[in-house]
Formats: structure tokens, C-alpha cells, sequence
């Protein structure tokens, strides 16, 4: 963080053959290294995928098929540490993962991952300037990956139960719906309540929801620890929460657009929205697997997925935004106004509203040293849903 058409306002409220490396040289991109391949070659016919749920459908892999001869195979991930996991225990296994922020970096700094030349994606150059070479994906002037896709979190209720509609991520941590919640089990979720506190709680002093203090950090668990009679079930996987939605097992909770999009489509009272807390998000990335089998293959996608009318074709399936900026037009051509509706030619300062995941790290931007690592809010979170 993550099908069918969907009518919301998120503004209102949103291996054979080997790369062929040659002689390194320089790149304006800043991502050259002795190990880049300068050209793609031969597919390998065949591409593994981790990815989260959505990511990898029909409509545009098996185009994608039928060009390069890659057959894909996709393994969906529920959380971004189940990506860390498959992607640290499957070896060789895996040629790309669609990783967000939370995981990126531990991606990194675990050498999961390798960098990739930016200049073997023609498209990179038409990004938005934020997701071209962020902080999520590019260390030290290496590029580990290529943006895809980025959105909120937001709040979904059923329209018939919940009166009247929510404002507040309030609804969440309240006794009236006890029973009825259900939130992601992924230990950022953390995040989403000390964003909440933020707004609740001033005298907190959150200023980042990713970078905790230790007190800062217990009054964020505190308030999960609260909620914990109140929840229905933590969601794993996007469609456990879909089900959950359909059966009436659950009326409200924390979610991501492809269950609203997905829920729309099988014509569920269901909306969403961004309450007037704010809301995190993620920023997702297309990462090479340091042991990647077929890099061909995988340098094919990169080239594919970042196309306009491929970034199109997933942005209004899922519900969320396209890096690409050309991939406006394309989708106003697939459906009219979701350009707007997905803030898809949006200013810098939408971006900039959203808290995107990150992985807590102890030092903080004030470089202070007190903030709680990672590990420490997986500790959290098993405390909370245990």
C-alpha cells in the first residue's frame, strides 16, 4: 500500500539468456554502475512477481504476454512484510517485487535488491519529479527500482449501516461500532493511528507518524490496544477485507481504493473517504531481485508498466495514481473525469499532503537518536493484535 470501476472523490473528500552488460559509462541519472546492463535482451519467457493484490491482472499482463513471450507469474502479498520475507526466503525465485515505502529501504539495506538503469525505461522521464528518484528507491544516486502507482488510505463504511457518513478516522476507535471494524494486520498501521493523535492530541507533539518517540510511540499503541475489542478481524490479504464487506461481517475500516473499486464493481453499499485527519498512503516500486532469474523479462515489464496507457489502465482499475504524467489523457479516454478524480494532474501540494510509508528508523530528521525503529513496532504490533 492495494477492481471494477469506481465513482469516488478522493478531492472531496482519494534463465536462458542473461542482460547484455557492456562498458558501464555515465548516465544523467546518476544510477550508473559497473553492473547496469546498457540494453535489454532476449526475454527469458517467464517473470515472477510479488505483488500486492491487484497489481497483476488480466487486462494488461496478458498484452504484456503476447508482446515479450515473459508468461507471468504472480504471487500476491498481503503485507509489506510478507514481501520482505518472500523476497529474503524465496532465493532465486523472484525477478520483481511491487514493494512501497515501508519496505523499500529494508529491501535495500538487506541487498535483496540491485539497482536498475533508469535509462532503459524510456518513461522514466515523464514522472512526476517526486517519484522519479525519492528517497524510498534511490540511495546514494542508485536507483533501486522504478515508481509505479501511488495513493491514500482511506476510510471505508458501508452506506446503508453507517449514519450518518464518517469524517473522522474517529469511527474507527469508537464503541458504537464494536464488532464492525476491521483494519489492516501490518505493524504501520501504527502510523495511522499516531497520524490521528497528531490531530487529537497536539500536546503529543507527532509531527511524523513514522518517527516515533518511545512515549510517542505508547500512546499510539495505546490507542490500538483500545480498539482491539472493537475489531471484527485484521485483514491479511485486499479480498479478505472484501468478503468481509459483502457478508456484512464488517461496516467500516481502514482500507485501500482496490477494495472500494473491487466492492463498486459487485455493487456493495459501500463509499470511502480521506477524513479530515489526513491519511497515509504509499508510493510503490518496481524492484530487481539482486538474484533475479529472468532480468530480460523483468526490464520488459519496466519498460511495459510505465507506458501511459498501461500506468492508465491500472490506475482507474485500482483506484489510485499513475507516475507517469502523459497518463492523464489516457485515462480520461478510458473513463471521463478520473483524471481529476485520481488527482492524476494534481498540483505538487496534493502529493505533499499525504503521509506516505516509510520504515521507522531510530534516527530521526531532527538528528535526534530517540525515535523506535522498525522492530520495535513489529514488538508493537504483536502486543496489539496478540
Amino acid at each position: 500500500m492495494r477492481l471494477g470501476k469506481i465513482d469516488w472523490a478522493l478531492g472531496a473528500v482519494l534463465a536462458a539468456l542473461a542482460i547484455t552488460v557492456t562498458a558501464c559509462g555515465s548516465s544523467s541519472s546518476s544510477s550508473s554502475s559497473a553492473s547496469l546492463p546498457t540494453k535489454i535482451g532476449a526475454g527469458e519467457g517467464q517473470l515472477n512477481l510479488i505483488a500486492w493484490e491487484g497489481y497483476a491482472q488480466p487486462e494488461w499482463v496478458k498484452p504484456f504476454e503476447a508482446q515479450t513471450g515473459c508468461a507471468v507469474h504472480a504471487k500476491y502479498a498481503g503485507s509489506s512484510d510478507e514481501m520482505v520475507a518472500l523476497m529474503r526466503q524465496g532465493g532465486g525465485q523472484y525477478d520483481l517485487v511491487s514493494a512501497s515505502g515501508d519496505a523499500s529501504l529494508r529491501l535495500i539495506r538487506g541487498g535483496d535488491v540491485k539497482p536498475v538503469n533508469v535509462e532503459l525505461v524510456p518513461e522514466w522521464k515523464n514522472f512526476i519529479p517526486q517519484l522519479q528518484s525519492p528517497s524510498h528507491n534511490t540511495v546514494e544516486g542508485k536507483h533501486y527500482g522504478i515508481s509505479l502507482q501511488w495513493g491514500p488510505n482511506i476510510l471505508l463504511y458501508n452506506t446503508k449501516l453507517i449514519h450518518p457518513a464518517p469524517t473522522s478516522w474517529t469511527a474507527i476507535y469508537s464503541p458504537k461500532y464494536r464488532g464492525q471494524i476491521t483494519v489492516p494486520n501490518n505493524p504501520i498501521q501504527i502510523a495511522d493511528a499516531a497520524l490521528y493523535l497528531s490531530k487529537k492530541d497536539p500536546s503529543l507533539g507527532i509531527s511524523d507518524p513514522y518517527e516515533l518517540t518511545e512515549p510517542q510511540l505508547n500512546a499510539a499503541v495505546k490507542l490500538l490496544k483500545e480498539q482491539r475489542p472493537l475489531i471484527k478481524k485484521y485483514w491479511a490479504l485486499a479480498s479478505d477485507e472484501i468478503e468481509l464487506f459483502k457478508n456484512g461481517d464488517a461496516t467500516i475500516g481502514a482500507a485501500w481504493p482496490y477494495q472500494l473499486s473491487a466492492l463498486l464493481a459487485d455493487k456493495a453499499p459501500v463509499n470511502a473517504l480521506i477524513p479530515e485527519e489526513g491519511a497515509t498512503g504509499w508510493a510503490d516500486t518496481w524492484m530487481l531481485s539482486a538474484h533475479a532469474p529472468h532480468p530480460n523479462c523483468a526490464y520488459k515489464w519496466l519498460d511495459y508498466i510505465t507506458t501511459p496507457k498501461i500506468q492508465a489502465e491500472q490506475a482507474v482499475s485500482y483506484g489510485e495514481t499513475p507516475v507517469n504524467k502523459l497518463a492523464c489523457a489516457e485515462m480520461e479516454r478510458i473513463k471521463k473525469g478520473s483524471c481529476p478524480i485520481y488527482h492524476a494532474n494534481a498540483p505538487a501540494a496534493y502529493f505533499d499532503t499525504i503521509k506516505f510509508w516509510k520504515t521507522p528508523i531510530s534516527k530521526c530528521d531532527n538528528g535526534e537518536n530517540n525515535c523506535m525503529d522498525y522492530s520495535v513496532w513489529q514488538q508493537k504490533w504483536t502486543e496489539v493484535t496478540g
